[in-house]
């Protein structure tokens, strides 16, 4: 391993997050790009014969270094953000950008791809070799390499300015939600809060330096209130900090999301598309914007009538209880829940106490010992917070990958969940892979005093979709980084993290991630046997809610005119009405914080359905161990071996088909939500 100054030049597996400084951004990225860019001039230089390694595997290894460094700086910026890291990161941007885009733009390089493909050599390549090359040329074609120069030059600038435009985004969003804060001095205001969320809310305070309780729009705080709070004026008043945030001033992104809209657009046209939207999904599952919008709106037609009734049901609940009707939409969730409560006995916060954090992740660390022999164990790898957990993952023995895991909010981190790559490990001479590395992150209960992290069964299963993520790059075996892990079409990428879930669901399961905080008790089963029965409770507006989602997204990424149609917040508000159980106000703008849009250049813009169409493999997926053993190693083996492992070394129809033996069933979702009549 090279130790450098420079924390972002080392070449070694620990990476050094915590010594990463501002001053030692750009002088890295410069140096990376320069190495970058003459590792490519080296391919297009290249004497003799074109061959695989002196053609496709140099191709793949020249930004490899790069992609991490400015990854590892990205990263930051969303975990522990502070301004003069963030100026260098934004600063950088451009030119990184610049970088990447180039590489499909560089006419010999094209030229010295199809010199290779013209070979004999790559007229034999099969399996993930001959993948790779066609990849590699799609790839190529579809980011420009076709185009006059003049369209190049164009495509270049386009991509720019989305880096730098996804980056304010995240920025305003991440600034705009830690500006806000309430501190409530006196306890009655928080009537109906539960104790342990108190606290919580106590600790906020105690950290900003205030006496009383601090409400924040970190989300453990947000749903506190909005899902028990009886004041009906602090609900509101939290759900429209909440739902307006960079609506204003120098953070307002609406100006930003207008601005990117016509960047993709114009981007698109450019390519030969007729919407961002089928440019986006040509390589995916889903093919054509046209396809992801009849998918959205068959479950759309299946779940209305069920959403209505539920919403007449809770309409009908709130009358009976209150005398009235009248239902705002900071009423929704608190009410919900009250009938939830009445229904079946079940309130979310009596399972808190049984999931502790770290009982939750033993649990699930044993589950996937069950079913792919892996063993997880904590490690020693230096990490960017105190608060954030190291672990690696052996095989027999054999180190295989490492993991961070950063769990709880902090006001200088992202809202939301998520997983990253950092390390793909490479092919090594006993035909194993080199270990991976990755995390995953979070904004769960975080430990209040003595008290442990206790999760609610809903953060319990964010914990085990994103290490089904997780396990998506750990366990590859695809000796190509560019097509491992999680380099697979974003309409597929769902599938390896929604499946876990599942067995959030499970008896046996949840013996082994429960535990009472005081007693050590599992789940009793009388609990159990309500919080099943209360599974599909709402589930039409659960599904109706992530539909709305996928419409605004698919709408703005294909139908959208601003000339026609005006400003984005007004236009998608017609949207939110369609699927809200109560209409919004017309401020009411989530779209100005919606990060899986708009907080980069692509992200989840165009795919958000990606959501609701893995859940349909996911839900189908599941019944081959509900039907074989959820426990069962044969058909963990066959699911990580056909699926998880493969990356993007097949269509993910195939990988499925050979999970299963068949195409994927429509309805299992349905079935599985109790909406299918």
């Amino acid at each position: 391993m090279n130790a450098t100054s420079n924390p972002l030049l080392d070449d070694r597996f620990d990476l050094r997050f915590h010594d990463v400084r501002a001053e030692h951004v750009e002088p890295a990225m410069d140096a990376l790009i320069a190495r970058s860019q003459a590792a490519i001039q080296a391919i297009i230089d290249a004497e003799g014969p074109r061959t695989w390694a002196n053609t496709m595997q140099a191709l793949e290894d020249a930004t490899e270094a790069l992609e991490l460094a400015f990854g590892m700086v990205g990263h930051l910026d969303s975990v522990a953000h502070e301004e003069a890291l963030s100026g260098a990161y934004y600063a950088v941007t451009p030119k990184v950008t610049a970088f990447f885009s180039s590489i499909a733009l560089n006419a010999d390089l094209y030229e010295a791809l199809k010199a290779y493909a013209a070979t004999e050599e790559a007229q034999a390549l099969t399996g993930i070799q001959r993948r790779f090359l066609d990849k590699t040329l799609e790839d190529f074609v579809r980011h420009g390499a076709e185009l006059p120069e003049a369209q190049k030059t164009r495509l270049a600038e386009l991509q720019s300015e989305l880096a730098i435009a996804g980056n304010t985004f995240a920025q305003n969003s991440l600034k705009a939600t830690a500006a806000w804060t309430h501190l409530v001095t006196d306890p009655s205001e928080l009537a109906g809060v539960p104790e342990s969320m108190m606290g919580l809310l106590k600790q906020s305070a105690e950290q900003a330096g205030q006496e009383g309780w601090l409400v924040t729009l970190q989300a453990p705080s947000v749903m506190a209130i909005l899902t028990h709070a009886d004041n009906a004026a602090l609900r509101e008043k939290v759900w429209r900090a909440y739902s307006t945030r960079a609506t204003s001033g120098e953070l307002d992104n609406g100006p930003v999301i207008e601005k990117m809209l016509a960047l993709r657009a114009e981007m698109a046209s450019l390519l030969g598309y007729d919407t961002f939207a089928d440019y986006i999904l040509a390589d995916r599952m889903a093919k054509t914007g046209a396809a992801a919008q009849s998918f959205l709106d068959d479950l759309d037609d299946r779940s209305r009538a069920m959403f209505q009734a539920e919403n007449d049901s809770l309409r009908a609940f709130v009358r009976h209880t209150t005398g009235s009707d009248d239902l705002a939409p900071w009423d929704i969730g608190y009410q919900a829940e009250k009938q939830r409560k009445a229904l079946y006995d079940l309130d979310e916060e009596a399972l808190r106490p049984y999931f502790p954090l770290d009982t939750v992740l033993s649990g699930l660390f044993e589950l996937v010992h069950r079913l792919y022999g892996i063993t997880v164990e904590p490690s020693d790898l230096p990490a960017w917070h105190e608060d954030v957990r190291t672990y690696k993952v052996l095989e027999n023995g054999r180190h295989i990958g490492s993991f961070y895991a950063d769990f709880f909010p902090r006001s200088n981190k992202r809202a939301g969940a998520w997983m990253n790559a950092f390390i793909t490990g490479k092919p090594q001479a006993d035909g194993t892979l080199s270990p991976h590395l990755g995390l995953i992150c979070g904004n769960m209960t975080p430990p209040v005093g003595d008290r442990p992290s206790l999760l609610t069964h809903r953060e319990v299963e964010t914990v085990f979709h994103e290490f089904g993520h997780l396990l998506h790059h750990l366990l590859t075996t695809v000796p190509i980084r560019s097509l491992a892990g999680t380099n697979v079409a974003w309409d597929f990428v769902e599938l390896p993290s929604q499946i876990m879930e599942n067995w959030t669901w499970n008896r046996q399961t949840l013996d082994l991630i429960s535990g009472h905080v005081d007693t050590g008790e599992p789940l009793p089963g009388e609990l159990f046997d309500r919080m099943l029965k209360a599974r599909n409770f709402r589930s039409a507006n659960a599904m109706m809610r992530q539909l709305g989602f996928g419409q605004l997204d698919m709408a703005l990424h294909t139908a959208y005119d601003p000339e026609r149609d005006g400003p984005v917040q007004p236009y998608v508000l017609g949207i939110h009405k369609r699927y809200s159980a109560v209409a919004p106000p017309a401020d009411y703008a989530m779209v100005n914080a919606f990060g899986h849009l708009f907080s980069s250049p692509t992200g989840y813009a165009a795919g958000y359905y990606s959501y609701k169409w893995a859940e349909v493999l996911d839900a189908d997926a599941f019944s081959a161990f509900e039907k074989e053993g959820l426990f069962d190693r044969e058909v963990g083996t066959r699911f990580r071996d056909t699926l998880l492992s493969q990356g993007n070394a097949e269509e993910p129809a195939d990988l499925f088909q050979a999970f299963m033996g068949r195409a994927p069933d429509p309805e299992a979702l349905l079935r599985r939500s109790g909406l299918l009549r």
